[in-house]
């Protein structure tokens, strides 16, 4: 069976509506960016390690069992598009989730997968 209607019928009013409750196209392409970064297993990973406590590139290497240096690539990559932040203690660099939005994001999309 086809995802389709079997009869070609636009309700007009409905159509402006909705065009009319659309975000601009800037930040659907800004949310289509998150969620393709978040799409890669091992960024979504570093994603999942990091929601509840900080931890240094060497840790989230570990923890993922990746080279410090992929694991940079990738902070890189989830920095950039404000997925996740950094602090610097001395030599060592430190992750967080960059705000509550992207933690509750990821904990809606775990929980959605659980039930």
């Amino acid at each position: 069976m086809l995802d389709i209607c079997k009869e070609k019928c636009v309700n007009e009013k409905k159509v402006e509506q909705t065009i009319k409750t659309l975000p601009k196209q800037e930040d659907v392409s800004q949310m289509a960016d998150i969620f393709k970064a978040l799409s890669d297993p091992s960024r979504l990973k570093i994603v999942l390690a990091l929601l509840n406590r900080e931890h240094c590139v060497c840790d989230i290497a570990v923890i993922c069992n990746q080279t410090d240096s992929a694991i940079s690539h990738q902070l890189r990559i989830l920095r950039t598009l404000k997925i996740v932040k950094n602090r610097r203690e001395g030599k060592m660099l430190y992750y967080t989730i960059d705000d509550d939005h992207v933690a509750a994001l990821i904990n809606m999309s775990l929980d959605h997968v659980k039930h």
